[in-house]
């Protein structure tokens, strides 16, 4: 394979599971996540809302999970435009003014510190915050409700957010969520991962919007933050082999009128939008090819394989950005300062505003057809067997098979 720029997959001839994918016909993806059983304060909504989350909230009635970046604009509600949510992981007094050790910040944040046998290296386990912080006091005073802020599993790595709520909202949410689902997808690409970690309810609820074919019956009404539309959906975890294979069908018989490329401009969408996502210095950004960091992970924003999204007609993409040293920084092996150890990759965030992709906007957005030459030479173009695609009348009968008899 070498270095083939028109290559889709870097992992080709390795480890990806485009290359295996029709002896694994039933492959099926596990998801890490675990709802809370938390239930949410009025108390606490203040203070959500100063740290510009509220949105999330919404979606259901359960605490969301600060150990997973947060999402996009129009599905979450969250911002784009803002500080990278970037740091260190364990050394705060190290490196943040004002900063502390890190369980006596812990101390001072939450009021007491977790017995041994709930902490996992650096992440406190969920179900102590529910036995600890589940019911919020009668009376609690501000004090404790500052301390309960946080009461969910979390990494110590927040700390430094949580003892500044006020700024919270001053963070790129949205982005921080997308380089975590990206980096998600990367690692369960490998053919020998079967375990999904990240923000699923955001790509559930991508696909739905997108993949009208795909939605679940009797959720038509929606309101904001979008995602919210599906938050009562479980499809069940029975029969999972053979519902893959049938997704996977499904997939191979799209036709272009199946896939909605801009689901969010419609009137009915725009009418419950939020007007602070649609701020220039947000969806300016949503154009915008540059580097997404949550801490030490650094994905790459290649936005300019997508203008159909943004009313553009598609053509040949550029050779994509080679990132592999990047696929393996997470942070372990000792603790540092990643603003300066990742300086490079922060920098372009810095200089976001300097990289917006300019383009025509048309009426009849989709694929060129350079684009889809391009596509057919190098792309995988179905997900099922032959078998299950191919006209089965062009298929001679079997002499043997006119041979047998009744029995």
């Amino acid at each position: 394979m070498g270095d083939d720029p028109g290559r889709l997959y870097r992992l080709d001839g390795v480890a990806h599971i485009a290359g295996v994918i029709n002896d694994k016909p039933r492959r099926c993806i596990s998801s890490m996540r675990r709802q809370q059983e938390m239930r949410l304060d009025e108390r606490y909504v203040p203070y959500l809302q100063m740290a510009g989350l509220y949105h999330l909230v919404r979606l259901n009635d359960r605490w969301f999970r600060l150990d997973e970046p947060l999402d996009v604009a129009y599905q979450l509600g969250l911002p784009v435009d803002g500080r990278y949510v970037s740091g260190c992981l364990t050394d705060f007094y190290v490196y943040i003014e004002g900063g502390r050790p890190a369980w006596q910040w812990f101390h001072e944040l939450l009021g007491m510190l977790p017995p041994a046998n709930q902490i996992q290296k650096f992440a406190v386990n969920c179900t102590w915050f529910q036995e600890t912080f589940g019911e919020c006091p009668e009376g609690a005073d501000e004090e404790t409700l500052f301390a309960d802020k946080s009461s969910n599993r979390i990494h110590i790595r927040w700390l430094p957010f949580v003892a500044r709520l006020e700024e919270m909202g001053g963070y790129s949410w949205g982005s921080a969520e997308l380089a975590w689902l990206y980096r998600c997808m990367c690692r369960v690409a490998n053919r020998h991962v079967v375990k999904l970690a990240g923000p699923l309810q955001l790509l559930q609820s991508w696909i739905f919007w997108q993949f009208p074919a795909f939605r679940p019956t009797g959720y038509d009404a929606f309101s904001w933050p979008l995602a919210s539309r599906w938050s009562g959906y479980n499809h069940g975890i029975s029969e999972k082999g053979p519902r893959v294979q049938m997704a996977r069908l499904r997939i191979d018989l799209l036709q272009a009128r199946d896939f909605i490329w801009m689901p969010y401009s419609t009137p009915d969408v725009l009418q419950v939008v939020h007007p602070e996502v649609l701020e220039p210095r947000h969806t300016m950004l949503w154009r915008c090819v540059t580097s997404l960091i949550y801490f030490a992970v650094v994905e790459w924003h290649q936005v300019d394989r997508v203008l159909p999204q943004f009313g553009g007609v598609q053509p040949p993409p550029h050779p994509t950005l080679n990132i592999d040293f990047l696929m393996s920084k997470d942070g372990r092996g000792g603790d540092c300062w990643f603003l300066s150890h990742l300086q490079y990759w922060h920098l372009h965030w810095e200089t976001r505003a300097d990289h917006v992709l300019r383009f025509d906007v048309v009426d009849d957005s989709g694929p060129s057809q350079e684009f889809l030459a391009w596509w057919h030479q190098h792309g995988k173009r179905f997900l099922s067997p032959e078998v299950y695609l191919g006209d089965p009348r062009g298929i001679p009968i079997p002499v043997e098979a006119t041979q047998r008899g009744a029995g």
